[in-house]
């Protein structure tokens, strides 16, 4: 890890989808103290309902002249919703930058896959961004924060999502989670609520990866999000849900079939809590009960 109490930092802050960098710009600037240089690239927002590889090459360019120009500065990332994802993307291709990186934060990035990308393109035909959008990178996360402090912050809105992206699709093991409330997503990119949530962050740096509070519920979840075509979902439909199966220490699988047949699990703790939802599209309906007839296998209520 650089030396970053000798050397003043970079800070590159990268906007999301229908977006330019005006308002990530913004919070940068807030973010940063008189040393700090900001860099936050402009993608065009044209550019970012089509595919998300050329925006990754435009900010790899960027970055890589910026490492040529100044090799031995640290850097802190803030990336806002596919901004963020862009981040992972390019990190997974660098290995040999994260010796540089001091942080990064994820705002209202949708790492588990966005649901909206998976309905408006449930075949992963390549409709428009939605198949980037739709991605699950939730192991290309953990893996990094394995090795990089990492933060995600999420905003709970309508109880259960930012109005975009659901909370657990922001979620990731091994980074630090940070909730706030009441903000919309397009407002997460600029609020001086995330502004106090990265300073936050900033300042118990170096820290631990995060410890599951339940190992069990974690590793249950791990299997559910293992679900082939599994997609995070919002917690509302919880209620109209009913139980599939019973497991251990008082947790059960729950299903919910949404009228147009898109089928939802859930999983619940003993207090009936929802601590996991998701659904897959048409083409894994199957493979999703032969999945969930494993897990019940592997942790049936004895």
């Amino acid at each position: 890890m650089v030396d970053t109490q000798s050397l003043p930092f970079i800070l590159f802050v990268q906007h999301g989808w229908h977006d330019t960098h005006r308002r990530i710009h913004r919070l940068g600037i807030s973010l940063a103290d008189p040393n700090t240089e900001v860099i936050a690239p402009n993608l065009g927002l044209i550019k970012t309902w089509w595919r998300i590889d050329p925006l990754i090459d435009q900010v790899e360019q960027v970055a890589s002249a910026t490492h040529q120009h100044h090799p031995n500065r640290p850097w802190r990332i803030v990336g806002h919703s596919m901004g963020g994802l862009i981040w992972l993307e390019l990190l997974e291709r660098h290995p040999e930058w994260w010796s540089h990186v001091s942080s990064v934060s994820l705002v209202s990035s949708p790492v588990g896959g966005a649901d909206l990308g998976r309905i408006f393109d449930p075949f992963r035909w390549g409709i428009g961004i939605a198949r980037d959008l739709g991605t699950d990178r939730r192991q290309m996360a953990e893996n990094l924060a394995r090795h990089i402090p990492m933060q995600t912050i999420a905003s709970d809105y309508d109880g259960g999502s930012d109005g975009t992206v659901p909370l657990q699709c922001s979620q990731f093991r091994h980074a630090h989670y940070t909730q706030l409330q009441g903000i919309r997503h397009d407002n997460t990119k600029d609020h001086p609520d995330v502004t106090t949530a990265i300073q936050n962050f900033w300042s118990i740096l170096p820290k631990a990866p995060t410890v599951p509070e339940d190992p069990l519920e974690d590793t249950i979840i791990a299997q559910m999000q293992a679900i082939p075509g599994i997609t995070d979902a919002h917690h509302r439909n919880f209620n109209r849900s009913t139980i599939w199966a019973t497991l251990t220490h008082g947790f059960s699988l729950r299903i919910w079939r949404h009228p147009l047949g898109i089928h939802h699990v859930f999983l619940a703790d003993a207090q009936q809590r929802c601590r996991f939802a998701g659904f897959v599209g048409w083409a894994d309906t199957q493979g999703l009960y032969q999945r969930l007839a494993m897990i019940k296998q592997r942790h049936c209520k004895q």
